[in-house]
């Protein structure tokens, strides 16, 4: 498959995106853990394809305060079919809220009938999100308000959150953790 890629210019830095001509696979902020080397590795790029034109004009919106839903763009995010499971349930996540690892494992062990899955594995895919900002892993923190997960940088997730107009009152910044 042929991957082609784009660079577009936010308030966060400079992020990249990446697509197979058609759909979206990836968007990473620069300097993101897990950055899509695999996929950009031999891309062309290609600036003028009408899925960059989508993502740029839905970041746009984005950082501009409105709230366009992730169903707006055609995305297809490469993974196993867990992680593609967990990445379907983060864009259910409404703008402005957050919800946890644990949640998101309770929904998850229902939808797929066994008794319990790991909120371990759960943030592992949530922090593989190969699209964030417009798959929204941001939206997801610890059982105790801890801001922790995110690829992109605490400072990132913060930042996004407050752009939504997140409750922040409950969260804080872990002293030691993976989103430092």
């Amino acid at each position: 498959m042929n991957y082609y890629s784009t660079r577009y210019s936010s308030p966060l830095g400079v992020i990249t995106l990446a697509c197979d001509g058609e759909n979206l696979v990836g968007l990473w902020i620069e300097g993101q853990k897990y950055f899509g080397e695999s996929i950009l590795d031999g891309a062309a790029e290609r600036d003028g394809l009408a899925v960059f034109h989508a993502a740029r004009k839905w970041l746009d919106r984005y950082f501009a305060g409105e709230k366009p839903s992730p169903a707006e763009l055609s995305l297809a995010p490469l993974g196993s079919d867990f992680r593609r499971q967990v990445w379907r349930m983060l864009c259910e996540i409404p703008y402005g809220e957050i919800t946890t690892y644990g949640k998101i494992a309770q929904r998850l062990a229902v939808q797929r009938g066994v008794a319990t899955i790991s909120g371990q594995a759960v943030g592992g895919a949530v922090g593989h999100n190969p699209i964030s900002i417009i798959i929204p892993c941001h939206r997801v923190v610890g059982a105790n308000g801890s801001l922790t997960g995110y690829a992109g940088g605490i400072e990132k997730k913060i930042r996004l959150l407050e752009l939504e107009g997140a409750d922040m009152s409950g969260l804080f910044v872990p002293k030691r953790g993976s989103a430092l």
